[in-house]
């Protein structure tokens, strides 16, 4: 099953390489409904053949050819984000794995949160890396310097707005449930009221002062867009 991307698509492009079609078109499913953009192969030399895709899925237990020598030649050619999604949970199997050029490894059988969330923890570390700047339109956000401009203006934002923003911006245009930014922007163990998220994005809105930068996605979260 083969999805072609959008041209004018905000979100971001997952590349499966899985030849089990039932759990492919599982994955398919769930990555769509979370805001990414979907194609799937059936072999390591149908993925070698795409175009380059934000993230690689890859399964190890491919027809053609050994998952670790795809890892190992897509990481050769670009920088992209390679997750590992496998049966073989062997710590010889992963280390070989991470060896290759994997960025991150999940055992099968895993659910589909714990997948999002992996795709989104290298997506951060991929933006981050890159000069630890993000970009989105006129916004740029400083990772390492904690600054934040817009068109050339920079704005002046408290920590926890900071961190709410780089949060957006880690994946702009896919929309960020309100869990995913307060466990980001607080902790995965923090159980306090909802509402101050909205109040944060309100001031955030205000102080970045570009209408439409930060929608609000009724009953699903936050997500930054096109301006």
């Amino acid at each position: 099953m083969t999805v072609a991307p959008s041209a004018g698509r905000l979100g971001t492009s997952v590349l499966v390489v899985e030849d089990d079609q039932d759990l492919a078109t599982q994955l398919a499913r769930g990555l769509r409904r979370g805001g990414y953009t979907v194609e799937h192969v059936l072999t390591g030399h149908e993925a070698m053949a795409q175009p380059e895709p934000d993230v690689v899925l890859l399964d190890l237990g491919l027809p053609d050819a050994d998952g670790v020598t795809v890892c190992r030649r897509l990481r050769e050619r670009s920088d992209v984000a390679i997750i590992v999604v496998t049966a073989r949970g062997e710590e010889p199997e992963r280390v070989l794995a991470l060896d290759a050029g994997a960025d991150d490894y999940l055992v099968k059988p895993f659910g589909l949160a714990e997948l999002l969330a992996r795709i989104r923890a290298v997506l951060r570390r991929s933006a981050r890396s890159d000069g630890e700047v993000l970009r989105h339109g006129p916004l740029l956000v400083d990772s390492r310097a904690r600054q934040v401009s817009v068109s050339g203006r920079d704005v002046a934002l408290t920590p926890k707005e900071f961190d709410i923003l780089e949060c957006l911006a880690s994946d702009p245009g896919r929309v960020m449930s309100r869990q995913e930014i307060l466990d980001s922007a607080w902790d995965a163990h923090w159980y306090g009221p909802t509402k101050v998220l909205d109040v944060h994005v309100a001031a955030l809105r205000r102080k970045l002062g570009v209408p439409g930068l930060i929608q609000t996605v009724y009953a699903r979260g936050f997500r930054l867009g096109e301006v």
